[in-house]
C-alpha cells in the first residue's frame, strides 16, 4: 500500500501540498508534517507513489535532527513521533482508523516559524549542475572554486551554493552567495553559509564511518520569535541529498546515486522527463523503495520493518 494523498475531512485546514509533504495547520504555532509517498523528478509529480516512502524520509529525517540537535535546534515538538505522543496532541477525530492509516509513522508535529526564502545547499563534491557549469566557466554558482578537478571529486573545502526556493511546479534557481545576501541580508546569509557548513560536515564525517559519502546537500532554515536560526522541514535524505556508496566510489565519473536514479534515468530514456502524467513501471517502483531503505539502514544502523 502506498499513500498519494492524505484526506483529513476538514478536521484540520490544509495548508500546502507540497511535492511531498501534507502540512496541515494544527493551532496558531504548530504544524503537522504528514510525507506522503509522493515522488517527483525534474519538478513534476508521478501518478503513482513509492510505498513507504514517506515513512523512510520521516524516520530519517528523525534519525538526523536527533543527531545535529547538539549543533542547532529544530522546529520538532515531539522528539519521537510515535503514535501515542502524536495522537495525544492531534483532535480526537484522527485516532479514527482510516486517519490513522494516513498519519502513522509518516508524520512530524513541528512548530510554525517564518521560514527563510532560501535553498541552503553546501556542495562537498563536484557533481550535477555544479560539474556542468564548471567545465563550461571553471566555477560553481560563479564563485572560483580550485583549478583541474575531476568529476566527483571532493572539494578541499565545502562549498555554500544556494538557490531560489521556488513553488511547485517551477524550478529552483542557483545563485551566488551575493544574490543569496541580496535577498535575505549579508548578516543571515552569512548565519546560513556557516551553519550549513558546520551541519554538513559533522553528517558527512558521521556518515563516512557508514560506508556513504554525502556529496551534497539542501538545508532549510527557519527563524524563531529572537531570530535564532532553526532547521526546518526534512534534514539529510535521498529527497534533499546525494548519497553515495564509498565502496563503489571513483573519480572522475558519475556516480550510483541513493535517491531518485532509476526514476531519472527511466523518464529521459523514455523521452518523457518533465512531462505530467506519468505512471512510473513497477520496476521502478521497486528499484527506487530499495535504494531508499539501503540508504536508511546503511545510515541509521536499523533494519527496516514495513
Amino acid at each position: 500500500m502506498s499513500l498519494h494523498t492524505t484526506e483529513l475531512d476538514n478536521i484540520l485546514p490544509l495548508v500546502t501540498r507540497g511535492k511531498v509533504r501534507d502540512i496541515y495547520q494544527v493551532d496558531e504555532n504548530t504544524l503537522l508534517f504528514v510525507a506522503t509517498d509522493r515522488i517527483s523528478a525534474y519538478d513534476v509529480i508521478m501518478d503513482n507513489a513509492v510505498p513507504e516512502k514517506g515513512k523512510l524520509l520521516t524516520k530519517l529525517s528523525e534519525f538526523w535532527f536527533e543527531f545535529l540537535s547538539q549543533t542547532i535546534p529544530n522546529h520538532l515538538i515531539l522528539s519521537k513521533n510515535d503514535d501515542e505522543s502524536l495522537f495525544a496532541k492531534l483532535p480526537a477525530q484522527l485516532s479514527e482508523a482510516k486517519y490513522k492509516l494516513q498519519l502513522s509513522g509518516r508524520s512530524l508535529l513541528v512548530r510554525k516559524l517564518k521560514l527563510i526564502p532560501l535553498e541552503v545547499i553546501v556542495r562537498g563534491y563536484i557533481t550535477g549542475s555544479a560539474w556542468k557549469e564548471y567545465k563550461k566557466t571553471q566555477t560553481v554558482h560563479g564563485l572560483s572554486v580550485e583549478a583541474g578537478l575531476l568529476e566527483s571529486q571532493e572539494f578541499a573545502t565545502p562549498i555554500f551554493t544556494p538557490s531560489t526556493k521556488a513553488d511547485q511546479g517551477e524550478h529552483d534557481e542557483n545563485i551566488s552567495p551575493e544574490k543569496a545576501a541580496e535577498i535575505v541580508g549579508q548578516e543571515l546569509c552569512d548565519k546560513l553559509a556557516k551553519a550549513a557548513i558546520e551541519l554538513y560536515t559533522k553528517a558527512k564525517e558521521y556518515a563516512k564511518t557508514r560506508g556513504i559519502i554525502i556529496a551534497d546537500t539542501k538545508f532549510e532554515f527557519g527563524l524563531d520569535t529572537d531570530h535564532n536560526l532553526v532547521l526546518v522541514d526534512e534534514v539529510l535524505t535521498p529527497d534533499s541529498s546525494r548519497f553515495w556508496n564509498a565502496s563503489a566510489y571513483k573519480l572522475g565519473k558519475s556516480q550510483e546515486s541513493y535517491d531518485k536514479q532509476f526514476l531519472r534515468d527511466w523518464l529521459t530514456s523514455n523521452g518523457i522527463a518533465g512531462k505530467d502524467g506519468v505512471k512510473m513501471d513497477e520496476d521502478i517502483v521497486a528499484r527506487t523503495r530499495a535504494k531508499y531503505i539501503e540508504a536508511y539502514e546503511a545510515i541509521t544502523g536499523d533494519k527496516w520493518t514495513s
